[in-house]
């Protein structure tokens, strides 16, 4: 069971998840995320230290620390545990407080960023005790690691979880922290934004969970994004294909991640609402339940580049070497579509745009086109669905598309927009393909 910040963010919702975890007897771990707000704040905290602005850094940690206090105040009833809390507190803040004389440097950059998930976890663990819960606190960097390309090891974090759980038979709740994890050379690490998802889908799989559910404060995937559209509804059913091309295409309920563990070890993830814990929610299993469309999604911040090259795209291995430029930097490819005297190509990252338009240059004339949007339609076997290309271009015929990505995936169609015309966009998808206004 996994919960998202907003659903620890108030102290009145983390009691209430306290509800949800001794609502069975069914064993369990508990994965939490920091507290709404609080990973942001280590992120400032931390880019202050990185500029040398001591100052700013001071102010906002005072800030943070007097967040918690009134939080741990609102949370705990006993004094006994209101001075474990504080006590708690002031061990974190302490040390934020010492880094404020130390150099600055990527490792302690990480360090700070843990803080969240450490607080929220051990917050929670005082509160369930207060409450007589039987449960045990698990620290997440005594179990979880990355490889040396950054990559989670299942293997090792099976092994380690299994021998923790083993010498705690009598626990029936674990909890432990979200995102946070060691790296190959054993320092505090971290799986990026929204890696609390990843961290409850890598956990399940070790552990060959008989769900991974992922509480939020939303009743699943919706069909479009609620914050654009109005009419919007949850989706019942998805498969791990459907889910994984949702999340990756701009579905920000579901870090994209997060699906491979569950589909690879076939662990059932549920996502539901700490906000209304009887909702539906959505499934995500192996079955997708149904065809056709089932959702859209966008992706913004999204860069176009176009060679065009008369001469050498027709020639072999033109695209395997414009594809190893890309490789060099690490910088992943979204869509691409070819014709016979050009090739264009979308990314989201555009940290190395520069060196790889110069490198490009090479094999002809580059065009790029920032601030894109990527839009996909999802679905069961969408490709093979009657009229669906009929429907979705009718709906979209004043839209200004830029690319079309069809027949990649059976569950994908992706188009590319100017930014400009997303809400739109997805207004008239709604309706065209949902028959919702």
């Amino acid at each position: 069971m996994k919960f998202g910040g907003t659903s620890v963010g108030k102290p009145t919702r983390m009691k209430e998840v306290a509800q949800l975890i001794t609502d069975t007897d069914e064993p369990k771990i508990v994965v939490l995320s920091a507290l709404s707000g609080t990973t942001n704040a280590l992120a400032e905290i931390s880019m202050a230290l990185s500029t040398n602005d001591r100052n700013t850094a001071k102010e906002k940690i005072s800030l943070l620390e007097a967040h918690y206090q009134q939080f741990i105040a609102e949370l705990l009833l006993s004094e006994s545990m209101l001075t474990k809390g504080k006590a708690i507190l002031a061990e974190h803040f302490e040390f934020l407080s010492i880094i404020l004389k130390i150099s600055f440097s990527e490792a302690l950059n990480k360090d700070i960023l843990a803080q969240g998930e450490l607080l929220s976890t051990k917050l929670f663990s005082l509160y369930l005790e207060e409450m007589n819960i039987n449960h045990r606190l698990i620290p997440a960097l005594d179990f979880m690691s990355l490889d040396n390309q950054d990559e989670p090891q299942v293997g090792t974090i099976k092994v380690k979880l299994a021998q923790i759980l083993q010498k705690n038979k009598e626990v029936g709740i674990f909890v432990t922290q979200g995102y946070i994890t060691r790296n190959a050379k054993g320092e505090v690490d971290n799986l990026k934004r929204g890696g609390s998802d990843y961290s409850a889908s890598l956990i399940a799989a070790a552990i060959n969970a008989s769900v991974c559910e992922i509480w939020t404060d939303i009743d699943g995937m919706h069909n479009n994004d609620p914050r654009v559209v109005k009419t919007t509804r949850p989706i019942e059913q998805l498969s791990f294909e459907e889910a994984a091309e949702l999340a990756y295409f701009g579905a920000k309920i579901l870090h994209p991640a997060s699906i491979w563990p569950a589909q690879f070890y076939n662990v059932p993830v549920r996502l539901l609402n700490t906000m209304d814990p009887t909702a539906k929610g959505t499934l995500i299993t192996e079955q997708a339940g149904s065809t056709g469309v089932k959702a859209v999604a966008a992706k913004d911040s999204i860069t176009a580049i176009k060679i065009k090259s008369s001469r050498m795209l027709l020639a072999y291995g033109f695209l395997r070497r414009v594809f190893e430029v890309f490789e060099k930097y690490r910088t992943s490819i979204d869509m691409i579509t070819t014709s016979e005297v050009a090739v264009s190509v979308t990314i989201d990252s555009d940290i190395f745009i520069k060196e790889i338009t110069k490198e490009l240059e090479a094999f002809g004339t580059v065009e790029i086109d920032t601030n894109q949007t990527i839009v996909s339609i999802v679905g069961n076997e969408i490709t093979e669905t009657d009229h669906i290309m009929h429907r979705l271009f009718e709906a979209i015929d004043d839209v200004p598309v830029r690319m079309v990505s069809y027949g990649g995936s059976r569950h994908n169609i992706s188009l590319l927009i100017p930014r400009s015309y997303k809400e739109q966009t997805l207004q008239v998808l709604n309706k065209g393909l949902f028959g919702l206004e």
